[in-house]
């Protein structure tokens, strides 16, 4: 079984690249190229009908959203999060769609108001500190959540939960390129700790080679080289 990684470097396919190498999957990428728009192309289109980025092909069809790539590549693998009549699964699956649901979502609001509330500069930064606020307090639920100690989440052992995470905490060290930086992950230790941890593993350093992160990708995050695009 050989994945196709629909990607772009930097994007939520960053999430995905890194469960499979977690999992030790074969997979092929193809880049999408956002400079051109590709990713709305009627190919692209045919696979994934929303025009975002992640879509993964596999051998049944293929699958599009962050969180329902994750939570398929677990259970048809057996890895990466509790299995289906753990006790833990609940848990598990209440916060990977906090995350997904609403900790991703708000995130690409604050990255393009425009595409939620229009062109108007000052309605475009009340916007953003409202979500500045509101993530915020997210991310100490999170940093709350890595202090109590669960298998399947900042364990030794990394779960999709895990990758996730400290992708999106990476993003909000970057983006948006023209905001105000007043995002530190200083603010949460138990996730800074959880970021410095996975940012050692083998999946990650084949995600700087192949995506150009820098060496410290989670922890003291550089821009993507070469850029295609920004976080989505």
């Amino acid at each position: 079984m050989t994945y196709r990684l629909h990607y772009a470097p930097d994007n939520a396919s960053l999430i995905i690249r890194l469960a499979l190498e977690e999992l030790g999957q074969p997979y092929e990428t193809l880049l999408v190229e956002r400079a051109r728009n590709a990713q709305q192309s009627a190919a692209y289109l045919a696979l994934n009908p929303n025009g975002l980025i992640p879509t993964l092909e596999t051998p049944h069809g293929a699958v599009f959203e962050t969180g329902a790539i994750l939570l398929w590549l677990c259970d048809t693998h057996a890895k990466l999060a509790p299995a289906p009549d753990s006790a833990a699964r609940g848990d598990f699956l209440k916060w990977l769609f906090f995350t997904s649901n609403t900790l991703h979502s708000e995130l690409r609001m604050l990255f393009y108001p425009a595409k939620y509330i229009g062109e108007a500069p000052a309605e475009q930064t009340a916007l953003r500190l409202g979500l500045q606020k509101s993530l915020a307090a997210h991310l100490q639920k999170l940093d709350r959540l890595a202090r109590e100690g669960h298998p399947w989440f900042a364990a030794p052992a990394p779960s999709a939960l895990d990758l996730y995470v400290v992708t999106l905490l990476r993003w909000l060290a970057l983006y948006p390129k023209d905001g105000a930086r007043w995002f530190s992950l200083s603010d949460t230790p138990h996730l800074y700790r959880l970021a410095s941890q996975v940012e050692c593993r083998a999946s990650v350093q084949a995600a700087i080679k192949a995506e150009g992160l820098g060496p410290t990708p989670f922890t003291q995050p550089t821009y993507a080289t070469p850029p295609e695009g920004s976080a989505t």
